[in-house]
Protein backbone atom coordinates (compact mmCIF):
# COMPACT_ATOMS: atom_id res chain seq x y z
CA UNK A 1 0.00 0.00 0.00
CA UNK A 2 2.80 2.60 0.85
CA UNK A 3 4.47 2.36 -2.41
CA UNK A 4 1.22 2.48 -4.51
CA UNK A 5 0.76 5.69 -2.52
CA UNK A 6 4.51 6.67 -2.78
CA UNK A 7 3.86 6.26 -7.10
CA UNK A 8 0.91 7.97 -6.98
CA UNK A 9 2.61 10.84 -5.32
CA UNK A 10 5.11 10.34 -7.84
CA UNK A 11 2.76 10.74 -10.97
CA UNK A 12 1.19 13.66 -9.60
CA UNK A 13 4.39 15.46 -8.71
CA UNK A 14 5.54 14.41 -12.62
CA UNK A 15 2.02 15.68 -13.74
CA UNK A 16 2.27 19.42 -12.13
CA UNK A 17 5.79 19.58 -12.78
CA UNK A 18 5.69 18.88 -16.82
CA UNK A 19 2.21 20.63 -16.77
CA UNK A 20 3.55 23.78 -14.39
CA UNK A 21 4.10 26.59 -17.82
CA UNK A 22 0.86 26.03 -18.42
CA UNK A 23 -1.38 27.71 -15.91
CA UNK A 24 -1.93 24.36 -14.10
CA UNK A 25 -0.06 25.98 -11.11
CA UNK A 26 -2.38 28.88 -10.57
CA UNK A 27 -5.10 26.90 -11.33
CA UNK A 28 -3.76 24.70 -8.14
CA UNK A 29 -3.64 27.71 -6.39
CA UNK A 30 -7.33 28.51 -7.08
CA UNK A 31 -9.16 25.27 -5.69
CA UNK A 32 -10.76 24.49 -2.62
CA UNK A 33 -9.48 22.62 -0.03
CA UNK A 34 -9.58 18.71 -0.36
CA UNK A 35 -9.11 18.88 -4.15
CA UNK A 36 -6.39 16.71 -4.16
CA UNK A 37 -7.96 13.94 -2.10
CA UNK A 38 -11.07 14.07 -3.89
CA UNK A 39 -8.79 13.92 -7.32
CA UNK A 40 -7.13 10.89 -5.51
CA UNK A 41 -10.45 9.27 -5.12
CA UNK A 42 -11.99 9.73 -8.15
CA UNK A 43 -8.60 8.92 -9.73
CA UNK A 44 -8.80 5.61 -7.66
CA UNK A 45 -12.41 4.85 -8.89
CA UNK A 46 -11.49 5.33 -12.35
CA UNK A 47 -8.93 2.46 -12.41
CA UNK A 48 -10.89 0.42 -10.29
CA UNK A 49 -13.62 0.87 -12.92
CA UNK A 50 -11.36 0.34 -15.75
CA UNK A 51 -11.01 3.78 -17.07
CA UNK A 52 -15.19 4.00 -16.64
CA UNK A 53 -15.57 7.83 -16.02
CA UNK A 54 -19.35 7.82 -15.33
CA UNK A 55 -18.56 5.28 -12.18
CA UNK A 56 -15.60 6.99 -11.01
CA UNK A 57 -17.64 10.47 -10.49
CA UNK A 58 -20.79 9.06 -9.36
CA UNK A 59 -21.66 8.39 -5.42
CA UNK A 60 -23.59 4.82 -5.52
CA UNK A 61 -25.52 2.71 -2.96
CA UNK A 62 -27.06 -0.61 -2.89
CA UNK A 63 -30.96 -0.18 -1.90
CA UNK A 64 -31.31 -3.02 1.26
CA UNK A 65 -33.28 -6.55 0.34
CA UNK A 66 -36.92 -5.68 0.57
CA UNK A 67 -37.38 -1.96 -0.25
CA UNK A 68 -39.58 -1.25 -3.13
CA UNK A 69 -39.12 1.38 -5.74
CA UNK A 70 -41.95 3.35 -4.77
CA UNK A 71 -40.29 3.23 -0.65
CA UNK A 72 -37.35 4.38 -2.90
CA UNK A 73 -38.47 7.22 -4.29
CA UNK A 74 -41.34 8.37 -1.24
CA UNK A 75 -37.67 8.57 1.09
CA UNK A 76 -35.57 10.41 -1.59
CA UNK A 77 -38.89 12.76 -1.93
CA UNK A 78 -38.96 13.17 1.80
CA UNK A 79 -35.65 14.38 2.01
CA UNK A 80 -36.04 16.97 -0.64
CA UNK A 81 -38.66 18.57 1.07
CA UNK A 82 -37.37 18.45 4.08
CA UNK A 83 -33.97 20.15 2.97
CA UNK A 84 -36.37 22.98 0.59
CA UNK A 85 -34.84 21.01 -2.62
CA UNK A 86 -37.56 21.20 -5.26
CA UNK A 87 -38.42 17.48 -7.02
CA UNK A 88 -38.46 19.19 -10.61
CA UNK A 89 -38.97 16.22 -12.66
CA UNK A 90 -39.23 12.53 -12.89
CA UNK A 91 -38.28 10.35 -15.75
CA UNK A 92 -39.66 6.95 -15.45
CA UNK A 93 -37.55 5.68 -18.42
CA UNK A 94 -37.90 1.86 -17.81
CA UNK A 95 -42.08 2.85 -18.17
CA UNK A 96 -41.10 4.71 -21.38
CA UNK A 97 -39.30 1.91 -22.58
CA UNK A 98 -41.93 -0.68 -21.86
CA UNK A 99 -44.64 1.76 -23.50
CA UNK A 100 -42.32 1.31 -26.54
CA UNK A 101 -42.15 -2.44 -26.59
CA UNK A 102 -39.02 -2.66 -25.24
CA UNK A 103 -38.48 -4.88 -22.06
CA UNK A 104 -36.22 -3.41 -19.43
CA UNK A 105 -34.86 -3.34 -15.91
CA UNK A 106 -35.99 -0.13 -13.88
CA UNK A 107 -34.47 2.85 -14.62
CA UNK A 108 -36.10 5.96 -12.79
CA UNK A 109 -34.83 9.89 -12.96
CA UNK A 110 -35.45 11.92 -10.77
CA UNK A 111 -34.09 15.92 -10.76
CA UNK A 112 -33.77 18.04 -7.96
CA UNK A 113 -33.12 22.24 -7.28
CA UNK A 114 -33.00 24.90 -5.04
CA UNK A 115 -33.53 27.36 -7.03
CA UNK A 116 -31.35 30.24 -5.38
CA UNK A 117 -28.32 28.09 -4.89
CA UNK A 118 -28.80 27.31 -8.60
CA UNK A 119 -28.64 30.72 -9.65
CA UNK A 120 -25.78 31.79 -7.36
CA UNK A 121 -23.78 28.63 -8.99
CA UNK A 122 -24.65 30.06 -12.41
CA UNK A 123 -23.56 33.24 -11.53
CA UNK A 124 -20.14 32.34 -10.20
CA UNK A 125 -19.61 29.70 -13.21
CA UNK A 126 -21.68 29.26 -16.06
CA UNK A 127 -20.27 26.30 -17.37
CA UNK A 128 -22.30 25.04 -13.72
CA UNK A 129 -25.53 24.99 -15.38
CA UNK A 130 -24.38 21.71 -16.84
CA UNK A 131 -24.69 19.98 -13.68
CA UNK A 132 -27.72 21.21 -13.13
CA UNK A 133 -30.71 20.10 -11.79
CA UNK A 134 -28.95 17.47 -9.71
CA UNK A 135 -30.57 14.13 -10.20
CA UNK A 136 -30.38 10.91 -8.57
CA UNK A 137 -31.42 7.75 -10.42
CA UNK A 138 -32.11 4.25 -9.47
CA UNK A 139 -31.05 1.95 -11.49
CA UNK A 140 -32.09 -2.14 -11.24
CA UNK A 141 -28.90 -4.33 -11.49
CA UNK A 142 -28.20 -8.08 -11.38
CA UNK A 143 -28.48 -7.38 -7.30
CA UNK A 144 -31.01 -5.43 -7.15
CA UNK A 145 -31.65 -1.82 -7.28
CA UNK A 146 -28.81 0.76 -6.77
CA UNK A 147 -29.21 4.86 -6.26
CA UNK A 148 -26.50 6.85 -8.34
CA UNK A 149 -26.04 10.66 -8.03
CA UNK A 150 -23.19 12.94 -9.07
CA UNK A 151 -19.84 12.72 -6.61
CA UNK A 152 -21.04 16.65 -5.54
CA UNK A 153 -17.14 16.64 -4.14
CA UNK A 154 -15.47 17.39 -7.79
CA UNK A 155 -17.73 20.39 -8.40
CA UNK A 156 -16.99 21.71 -4.55
CA UNK A 157 -13.76 20.86 -3.95
CA UNK A 158 -11.85 20.40 -7.64
CA UNK A 159 -13.48 23.70 -8.36
CA UNK A 160 -11.90 27.03 -7.92
CA UNK A 161 -12.49 28.59 -4.49
CA UNK A 162 -16.22 29.72 -3.94
CA UNK A 163 -17.14 32.95 -2.11
CA UNK A 164 -18.11 31.50 1.85
CA UNK A 165 -22.03 32.17 1.20
CA UNK A 166 -22.02 30.34 -2.30
CA UNK A 167 -19.58 27.54 -0.05
CA UNK A 168 -22.01 27.52 2.61
CA UNK A 169 -25.08 26.84 0.04
CA UNK A 170 -23.29 24.63 -1.97
CA UNK A 171 -22.58 21.94 0.58
CA UNK A 172 -26.17 21.88 2.11
CA UNK A 173 -27.30 20.71 -1.38
CA UNK A 174 -24.11 18.47 -1.40
CA UNK A 175 -25.60 16.93 2.52
CA UNK A 176 -29.16 16.86 0.86
CA UNK A 177 -28.07 14.46 -2.13
CA UNK A 178 -26.06 12.67 0.12
CA UNK A 179 -28.80 11.99 2.71
CA UNK A 180 -31.07 11.54 -0.42
CA UNK A 181 -28.63 8.36 -0.91
CA UNK A 182 -28.49 6.94 2.40
CA UNK A 183 -32.51 7.61 3.40
CA UNK A 184 -33.23 6.10 -0.19
CA UNK A 185 -31.21 2.55 0.08
CA UNK A 186 -33.22 2.28 2.81
CA UNK A 187 -36.83 3.39 2.19
CA UNK A 188 -36.75 5.46 5.56
CA UNK A 189 -38.20 8.84 6.06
Amino acid sequence: MKLINLFKAAILAVTVTTLSGCGTMNAIGNLNDGAGGTFMEIWDKWVEAEGDIADATMWEVKVDEGVSLEDVIDAINAVGVNNNIKNVGELPLSEELKARGIESKIIHVMSFCNPETARKMVDFSPAMGGFLPCRVNIIEEEDGLHIYTMNMDMAIKMGKKMPPELLEATMAVRNTMWEMLEKGKTGAF
